[in-house]
């Protein structure tokens, strides 16, 4: 008879923050063997283009790492000798380099059809000019969209790209061309072969079945104790594989069935996980964070409800357009709506809301957290404008700050 865990959700609330690399001692100088070992423990982070604050595959490593030099992850994930690379992980996503071909068989997928509804119709209708754009790359070298933009484009909206740039998209999906380096913020594409190390190119492509259960092993080393659809989500695996592949791993004694109390769904334990005695620290969290991306793992974990305001309306807007949670050791206490002003050199709080584990060292904390993020930015200071519950508390722990030099 296989042994079930019962966790109680305070338990299971560190497990999580354990495995997602938080309530450590941050490095004395974090450079980029600190942001490779992290990426390696996260498995995956997500891209993002919005630059409101900085752009969110910065944010993670910060975190966790602290006052990390940002050209450390530009590094590894667009330098010469880099460890990580590009593909649809979680979403768009940084990726450690050695899980390349662990992602091929969604590649093939993608070449087959299965991807975007209008790239993959693209695909079917276009592909001998999607061929010619491949070959031109080949004689070519390393490409970026605008070398495309007097191709067509399509109707009005996101398919307004040129064809050109769909073209690149269906190549990347499909694997066949990924991003060799990057220009500003734009990708800057190249054959895969000739992108990554011959050592990743030359690794033999696993099958399906053995990648996903690969990738399911990761997901549940991230994130300790999680549900199916939670590993699943992690790399977006396909329903049924993800079912199988949990099966498979719980069969071989890598996954322990766990019971959270208050949680509606069976749980699964990691093998390695770790169940800390406290987790203690403070950090700012990207909305795209790996510890909060999934909006139901988020509430059953902290009993908070956090959701993406950045494309709803401003008029329907609860807490901001770009609101990071504060995590104050084991509890999110609070969120602040944040913008960098880069040329009055602040960081604007636009608005500061408690949470319900909110305590009486929450401003003080918060300030601390925010005046810090603004030094890692290259900012002066810090400038609470904004509306929200906690905004007068927080200005007048950045005064008392002032005041104390």
């Amino acid at each position: 008879m296989r042994v079930t865990e019962t966790l109680s959700p305070k338990t299971a609330r560190r497990i999580a923050l354990s495995a997602q690399g938080f309530g450590r001692t941050s490095p004395a100088a974090p450079g980029r063997k600190h942001v490779r070992d992290l990426v390696g423990r996260l498995g995956v982070v997500q891209i993002d283009s919005v630059n409101v604050v900085t752009r969110t595959h910065y944010l993670p490593a910060f975190s966790r790492l602290g006052d990390y030099p940002r050209e450390a992850l530009e590094a590894e994930a667009w330098g010469t000798r880099r460890g990580l690379f590009e593909y649809w992980g979680h979403e768009a996503s940084l990726l450690p380099m050695d899980l390349q071909p662990l992602l091929r068989w969604r590649m093939a997928r993608a070449e087959a059809g299965e991807m975007w509804t209008g790239l993959a119709r693209f695909g079917r209708e276009r592909r001998d000019y999607i061929d010619g754009v491949l070959t031109e790359i080949e004689r070519r070298g390393p490409v970026t969209g605008a070398d495309f933009n007097d191709a067509p484009r399509g109707a009005p909206g996101w398919w307004s790209w040129s064809d050109g740039k769909r073209a690149l998209e269906w190549l990347f999906w499909a694997g066949m061309i990924t991003t060799k380096t990057r220009r500003g913020f734009e990708r800057v594409y190249d054959l895969t072969e000739r992108a990554l190390p011959s050592r990743i190119v030359d690794l033999p492509t696993p099958a399906e079945a053995d990648a996903q259960r690969e990738l399911v092993r990761i997901a549940a080393q991230a994130l300790g104790v999680a549900t199916q659809a939670d590993l699943r989500d992690y790399f977006r695996l396909p329903l049924a594989e993800a079912k199988a592949r949990v099966a498979e791993l719980v069969e071989a004694g890598e996954l322990t069935p766990a019971t959270v109390k208050g949680w509606r769904h069976p749980a699964y334990l990691a093998a390695a996980a770790r169940t800390p005695r406290k987790v203690a620290g403070a950090a700012l969290l990207s909305p795209f964070d790996n510890l909060i991306w999934t909006r139901d793992r988020t509430e059953r974990l902290f009993g908070t409800r956090v959701r993406l305001e950045i494309y709803t309306p401003a008029h329907k807007r609860t807490h901001g357009y770009y609101v990071l949670p504060f995590l104050e050791d084991e509890a999110i206490t609070a969120r602040v709506d944040l913008k960098s002003d880069r040329q009055t050199g602040v960081l604007r709080v636009q608005a500061a809301w408690r949470e319900p584990d909110a305590t009486a060292e929450t401003a003080e904390r918060l300030a601390a957290a925010l005046k810090r993020m603004a030094g890692w930015l290259g900012l002066e200071g810090v400038e609470v404008v904004g509306k929200g519950d906690l905004a007068d508390a927080l200005a007048k722990a950045f005064s008392v700050r002032g005041s104390e030099g």
